[in-house]
């Protein structure tokens, strides 16, 4: 694979934050390899722009991910933190090692809707009643971009494959999941509404407890086509050469501007519409039952629900709920650590 690394000029005049900082301090150091038009840019975006405003310090960041077009994104974002690109769906797990070794870094997951709500799916249940203290991202496109198109199990059921294939089962609603698995902060966002999804990051990176916001993030290459209910707006006019393989057309960022309480129909390239509606300032996000039901009510309309779905600011994370040690693992000696051979003698005996 090959990485074209970013000129490293700016501007002398960018406006910096509190830390001294620009905007391009919290780049990635390589220019993305994504399609063009990808909503997956813009998440990574949106994440810079959120560490710029909170005045985050790429070293106080632990970024992770699987395998898939959304594990790629933490390259393109945060250049200076610790990262970690673990395999298809174990995410998760390597982050729970981290947080407990040290949990005074923010944790940051980036996934995708395969590597998590496929072969991902138990360890992302796990790491939520467990209020692992984490951001989850994932970048929700219904497809599996890497290898070619195939379903993942969030796509809709009435979407079909760019190949014309029937989906056979109903879709995985990882926002609905993660509340009833015990998440304590659950949103659902699109990638190109940047002034939902900013607000949305930051809120989540001060919360503890296990943060997950599932983006809806369009496939610009395999879930662009007639029949998808998750593609991309504004492809260049009709090309036929858009159902090779081994093409993929310029696309346009689609971005979606809208209010509180009000709706949204998002055109696709195709004519067909992706609908999407905000909550009001009214929801109370605070009662899990009404956040399940508004959910249910949402997709039976056809319609994607927006917004911050749920929080539980009284929730303890795993830290807290493990009782451990206030000092990070990373930082305990072998003396701290080693009980001593009187105690380790108890330990043996009481257990002949």
């Amino acid at each position: 694979m090959t990485y074209i690394v970013k000129p490293i000029n700016r501007h002398p005049n960018l406006e910096t934050n509190d830390l001294g900082l620009t905007r391009r301090d919290y780049e990635g150091s390589t220019i993305s390899s994504l399609c063009a038009g990808c909503g997956h840019d813009s998440i990574s975006a949106a994440i810079l722009e959120a560490c710029f405003q909170l005045n985050i310090s790429a070293h106080q960041v632990a970024k992770l991910s699987g395998i898939g077009c959304s594990s790629k994104a933490p390259a393109y974002f945060l250049n200076q933190s610790h990262g970690f690109n673990s395999v298809h769906g174990r995410m998760p797990s390597v982050a729970t090692g981290a947080n407990l070794a040290n949990p005074e870094l923010m944790y940051l997951g980036v996934s995708g809707d395969g590597d998590t709500a496929s072969i991902g799916i138990g360890q992302f249940i796990h790491a939520a009643r467990r209020q692992l203290n984490i951001v989850y991202v994932v970048e929700n496109n219904g497809t599996y971009g890497l290898t070619k198109g195939q379903f993942s199990a969030t796509n809709d059921l009435v979407s079909k494959s760019k190949y014309g294939e029937e989906n056979l089962f109903p879709a995985i609603d990882l926002a609905a999941m993660a509340i009833l698995a015990g998440a304590s902060f659950v949103a659902r966002s699109f990638s190109g509404d940047k002034n939902q999804l900013v607000p949305l990051l930051k809120a989540a990176m001060k919360h503890k407890g296990f943060s997950i916001l599932d983006v809806i993030s369009p496939c610009v290459a395999f879930n662009n086509h007639k029949t998808s209910t998750k593609s991309y707006d504004h492809i260049r006019e009709h090309n036929e050469s858009v159902s090779r393989i081994d093409f993929v057309p310029l696309g346009q960022e689609i971005k979606a501007n809208y209010g509180e309480g009000e709706q949204i129909d998002v055109s696709l390239h195709d004519g067909s519409t992706l609908t999407l509606e905000k909550l009001s300032e009214n929801y109370d996000p605070r009662d899990k039952s009404s956040a399940i039901s508004h959910i249910i009510s949402a997709d039976q309309d056809g319609k994607v629900l927006t917004g911050l779905l749920y929080i539980n600011p009284e929730a303890k994370d795993l830290e807290e709920t493990l009782n451990l040690t206030k000092t990070p693992l990373t930082g305990l000696t072998k003396k701290d650590l080693c009980p001593g051979e009187d105690k380790l003698n108890k330990i043996n005996d009481s257990l002949r």
